[in-house]
């Protein structure tokens, strides 16, 4: 599937099909992930080479005039059993987390990476977005779940907190990157999201929703609620 979406700052994002686009992606998680973070080192490991033609992992590159400035991965088949392993703490109160994920269909979104000269660009996290969110809702999926660095100075957590409206509902105090910082567990209702938005119709939403087929529209539009929307909590 070939999904490509450019707004008026000239920001594009691309699904990463080839050889070609797994270079420019790693280019970004090279300069992030393993040169300024220390988080990845080998190649292999930032973005395996099988991860281009696998039908459970997506990968998006966005580019401000051809130049790649962010990333943004979205596995298909998350490995959910892990989080226990990693000492998964639930702190969402009254809530059966192993049920919920038992019960609806979960997408992990992760490897967020923006260039620093482009952070500040709110666009640009926007707009992979909105190409990842088009390619997990034609896969039918509902939710996704995240995990980001509590107190790291990069973290994604206030875009999806504030921007996309993620719920916090675990940590761990480990995970398969080498950073010493506590991991915050959060889930997204991508149904949910794409009703709240509507109703402001804002910027947020008309990028995210920029180049989705009508169609697409209309699923999320059927039915009041999702079925079961993701739990709050403090940490």
């Amino acid at each position: 599937m070939h999904i490509k979406i450019i707004n008026k700052e000239r920001i594009s994002v691309l699904r990463v099909t080839d050889e070609a686009g797994r270079q420019q992606a790693l280019g970004v998680m090279r300069t992030i992930y393993r040169d300024e973070k220390n988080w990845v080192v080998e190649d292999a490991k930032l973005i395996a080479a099988e991860d281009i033609t696998s039908q459970t992992v997506s990968w998006f590159v966005a580019c401000a005039d051809h130049r790649p400035v962010g990333v943004l991965r979205v596995l298909y088949e998350p490995p959910l059993d892990l989080y226990k392993a990693y000492g998964f703490k639930v702190v969402a109160k009254g809530v059966d987390l192993d049920a919920f994920i038992r019960n609806n269909r979960l997408a992990e979104i992760g490897r967020f990476a923006i260039l620093p000269e482009w952070r500040k660009n709110i666009r640009v996290a926007a707009t992979l977005m909105s190409a990842a969110a088009r390619d997990t809702l034609e896969r039918g999926f509902t939710h996704y779940i995240t995990d980001v660095f509590e107190g790291e100075q990069h973290s994604p957590y206030k875009f999806h907190s504030r921007v996309m409206g993620f719920q916090v509902v675990a940590t761990h105090e480990t995970g398969e990157l080498n950073c010493p910082c506590r991991r915050i567990t959060m889930l997204l209702d991508l149904k949910q999201t794409y009703l709240r938005l509507r109703l402001t119709n804002n910027w947020v939403f008309r990028t995210l929703t920029n180049g989705w087929d009508e169609r697409l529209h209309e699923r999320l539009l059927g039915g009041s609620q999702s079925s079961a929307p993701a739990p709050a909590a403090v940490v």
